[in-house]
């Protein structure tokens, strides 16, 4: 039985990672002459939001603390202007979260992205309106791997764990839903994400 069912955004409701790492590393090479390399990306960095990821990167000596909030900025401008000419409405996504409302199941999302980022996507995707709950990264104390924001959608719907799905994509994301003791549908990337994930539990 399932009562509830949250996504992650990016990488699971709109293939969006890639439009996140080119943002960053535009807005790393504008300001301190840095990039992530590719596969370091993908081993360390994705999943995490921004202020985590040049907190890291300040560790590692790549980017001085004075230069976080320009940096973060510029990314965000860079990732704004990304979303506007690639994202585009999913009839999939809509199809899906529609097909689970109809059959009584709550939908929500859950980003380490902030919340301007995230709404503007699933604007421009068509599914903003659909869904019931959207927690941001701006809406925890601790972002992704920590479970806090799927155990806050969650109380919200005064659900069992044992009946609420998570859709994840990335290593970070895998533990907090695997932490907040929901049951995890992992998934590549956002193209495999449609209603027959659900074909188990949807007749």
């Amino acid at each position: 039985m399932i009562e509830l069912v949250i996504f992650d955004l990016d990488g699971v409701l709109v293939d969006a990672c890639e439009w996140h790492r080119s943002a960053l590393n535009q807005a790393l090479l504008e300001v301190c002459d840095y990039e992530i390399p590719l596969e370091e990306h993908y081993s360390t960095f994705n999943g995490l939001p921004t202020k985590e990821k040049l907190k890291l990167l300040t560790k590692q000596k790549h980017v001085k603390r004075k230069d976080h909030e320009v940096i973060s900025q510029r990314k965000q401008e860079l990732t704004l202007e990304l979303i506007q000419k690639k994202a585009k409405r999913s009839k999939v996504k809509i199809d899906m979260i529609k097909a689970l409302k109809e059959k009584g199941i709550h939908v929500a999302c859950f980003t380490n992205s902030i919340r301007e980022t995230a709404e503007l996507m699933l604007k421009q995707t068509g599914v903003l309106d659909l869904l019931e709950e959207l927690v941001t990264n701006e809406d925890v104390k601790k972002p992704k791997p920590s479970p806090e924001g799927y155990l806050k959608v969650i109380r919200k719907f005064k659900v069992s764990k044992k009946n609420v799905v998570i859709i994840e994509d990335s290593p970070k994301g895998y533990a907090a839903a695997k932490a907040a003791g929901a049951r995890v549908i992992p998934v590549a990337n956002a193209k495999g994400v449609e209603i027959g994930l659900f074909s188990e539990w949807i007749k």
